[in-house]
């Protein structure tokens, strides 16, 4: 399963680039607006650092207008995935961004059907949005199955990307199900590293280096 890190903080993105967990990089307003940066500023440093997809959402709401946006994103570098929404001014957007050979993720999915019509569209990625799934107790893991299971009955090529990511569970239970790419917040992957035992094991190790006297260097 691909990384793609949520994230518009540079510090982040650059560690995790370079320990090889990223994949991608997924950004929205919500997190340029936290990073307090200009979008076409932040969005090109992090085209920068890392060589896969970076996804840049418009703001506009009607086609004509999110396909300019697209077009003035997609022109950032080559690596940029443009972000609509699943509406249907959307993935009108989608089917003609897509057409001119651009990226596209399709984003704030919570059904099946839509996650249908956008790859019906070409969407490139297809973002199912796991953790507000589960805020209004929906099992956010059974819509990725749902997505799962379409896309491989109909060959589809759209990349399932798992989305609004809160904990470890939701990465493994994810890669389970066969997600092609989870998004999640810097704190959720470095958490994947993290087991009480491990820490326990290394308490116990360092302390009998002590008493033995043990020196490497």
């Amino acid at each position: 399963m691909k990384f793609f890190v949520d994230t518009a903080e540079i510090a982040d993105i650059r560690e995790l680039n370079d320990l090889g967990m990223v994949d991608g990089v997924t950004t929205n307003p919500s997190l340029i607006l936290k990073s307090g940066r200009d979008i076409l500023e932040v969005t090109k440093e992090i085209c920068d650092i890392v060589s896969g997809p970076v996804s840049a959402e418009v703001i506009a709401t009607e086609a004509d207008a999110m396909i300019a946006e697209g077009r003035k994103l997609a022109a950032i570098a080559p690596n940029i995935a443009v972000k609509l929404p699943l509406t249907w001014d959307g993935l009108k957007a989608c089917k003609v961004l897509t057409g001119e050979g651009h990226m596209v993720n399709v984003t704030l999915c919570f059904s099946a059907n839509q996650a249908l019509i956008a790859a019906k569209a070409g969407a490139t990625f297809i973002s199912p949005f796991i953790g507000r799934l589960d805020d209004i107790n929906l099992d956010g893991m059974d819509l990725i199955a749902d997505i799962r299971t379409i896309y491989d009955n109909y060959g589809f090529e759209t990349q399932i990307l798992a989305a609004s990511i809160r904990s470890v569970n939701h990465v493994l239970e994810s890669a389970r199900i066969g997600a092609d790419v989870m998004t999640a917040p810097p704190e959720v992957i470095r958490k994947l590293a993290a087991h009480p035992l491990t820490d326990k094991g290394l308490e116990t190790f360092l302390k009998d280096a002590a008493k033995a006297g043990i020196k490497i260097v």
